[in-house]
């Protein structure tokens, strides 16, 4: 019965991704550059200086912590494990070439991810002393249906909650099995499930404001000793990156590569890896991206979208170089952290594996704290109860601790089917908001023509929640 299931998941997540979603999320990605003057490129430098803006007390979220939560969840063992996996899936027949895939679909969904997350400051609402929003609140409020708003939310708790972060806890332990050949076997699963379940219990429980003040800190700091690692390899093999640049445009472009085959081509494994892990026009990011307290919605459009250049451009980039200047010859059979433990292996020696191991412990924390604050997120949404939320967040610590001893691969496709499905009812609603987005980008690019700080008012563009854009929250912005 398992086996059968689990058979059906796989072929539902194929045909979800391989004929629905990634097109979608392409075209989406393609229409929202095109309608925003590639606002990703465009504003690039603004985002930086938006990203740099100090809070306004010592209470809000920050742009720059808000930040820190969606890249806290983006960033995680997929862009270690999973960038290998996509290399060696696809080296049959050009492995190269899905780097090059990956890195464009990152650009072009971008333009997606600034515009939910700019939808999701115009409709987010204020809970005690907490800001929330995301798709499940512009889907109520913008289009009228709770309903859809709901199914989304129940959706994302369920992919999040028991799905992705109880895979994250299951990889986090998987990386030991280098130290330890017979791990599955041994009581080390529980020791690494009871730690990981401590460290999310000690997080969570102590709400958003804990979950900004980790992730601020973490995310930089492990994503920074990551990328230092990546350079230095490439650095140490400075001779070969002309010719890994090569193969890589190369092989992109090759037609057998292209199109032999759509699960193992370059295009799809690229596709899979950029908008995969970034999340972009997944629906998951706004959630972070209504925390912060800003002077106008564009703000945050502007600086979660360099999350995604974070996530796949920088983070990605660094496990690709590291595994392709490794001079570790690709093997489909070895994917996963096999691959990028023998890489690291033979450059830096004994120190390489270790690293990763650590690496990869520290990228499952930040998720398993990023997906959290999702799914807290839309609780409230469906239930705005605290015993209800204080039961649920001891679920999600028995998902943690459950996930890092279990055999994951049906929870896998379970949870690829889920983030599928949500991603299709998010898609459309910014497909049929996209609108309101756009005169709210306008509304900011006059005022910044005009020589201003933009402060946004609801009133005078007529999208977003009149109560929260009101004359009193932009007088605190221009006192």
């Amino acid at each position: 019965m398992t086996t059968w299931f689990n058979s059906l998941l796989g072929e539902l997540s194929n045909f979800l991704y391989t004929y629905i979603l990634i097109a979608l999320l392409v075209v989406t990605g393609l229409y929202f550059t095109f309608r925003t003057k590639a606002v990703q490129f465009r504003l690039f430098p603004e985002a930086i200086r938006v990203l740099g803006e100090k809070k306004r007390d010592g209470r809000d979220i920050s742009s720059f912590q808000a930040l820190m939560i969606s890249t806290a969840s983006r960033v995680g063992t997929g862009n270690i494990a999973g960038v290998a996996t996509a290399i060696a899936t696809a080296t049959a027949v050009g492995g190269y070439g899905a780097v090059f895939w990956m890195w464009l679909l990152a650009l072009v969904g971008a333009a997606s991810a600034f515009i939910e997350s700019t939808l999701a400051q115009c409709y987010k609402e204020k809970h005690g002393e907490d800001w929330v929003g995301g798709p499940a609140y512009y889907i109520q409020k913008a289009l009228g249906s709770r309903k859809w708003g709901v199914v989304f939310a129940v959706l994302l708790i369920a992919c999040f909650a028991y799905g992705f972060n109880a895979l994250q806890a299951f990889n986090a332990g998987t990386s030991l099995k280098y130290y330890i050949p017979h791990y599955a076997d041994s009581i080390w699963p529980l020791v690494v499930g009871g730690i990981l379940a401590a460290l999310t219990a000690v997080s969570i429980f102590g709400g958003v404001r804990r979950i900004s003040a980790i992730t601020s800190g973490l995310v930089p700091v492990m994503a920074a000793v990551y990328i230092a690692l990546g350079l230095f390899i490439t650095v140490k093999n400075i001779g070969q990156v002309p010719v890994m640049l090569s193969m890589i445009f190369q092989q992109a472009f090759d037609p057998k590569a292209m199109f032999a085959g759509l699960g193992a081509s370059c295009i799809m494994q690229g596709v899979k890896r950029g908008l995969y892990s970034n999340e972009a026009g997944m629906g998951s990011a706004p959630n972070a991206a209504a925390a912060a307290d800003v002077s106008h919605p564009v703000k945050q459009g502007l600086v979660q979208m360099l999350s995604v250049f974070i996530d796949t451009i920088l983070i990605c980039s660094t496990t690709a170089f590291m595994l392709l200047l490794s001079g570790v010859p690709i093997d489909p059979a070895v994917k996963d952290m096999g691959y990028v433990q023998a890489a690291v292996l033979n450059q830096v020696g004994e120190f390489g594996p270790l690293f990763i191991t650590v690496s990869i412990f520290l990228f499952a924390f930040s998720s398993l704290v990023g997906n959290y604050y999702y799914t807290e997120t839309n609780f409230k949404f469906i239930r705005d109860s605290k015993t209800g939320l204080n039961l649920f967040r001891v679920t999600c610590v028995a998902a943690v601790f459950l996930g890092a001893q279990m055999d994951f691969s049906t929870v896998w496709n379970l949870a690829d089917v889920l983030m599928g499905l949500m991603a299709l009812v998010n898609l459309v609603a910014i497909l049929l908001l996209g609108g309101q987005a756009l005169r709210v980008l306008r509304d900011y690019n006059e005022q910044r023509r005009a020589g201003k700080n933009p402060v946004y008012r609801a009133s005078e563009v007529g999208v977003g929640d009149p109560e929260i854009w009101n004359e009193e929250h932009a007088r605190k912005w221009e006192e």
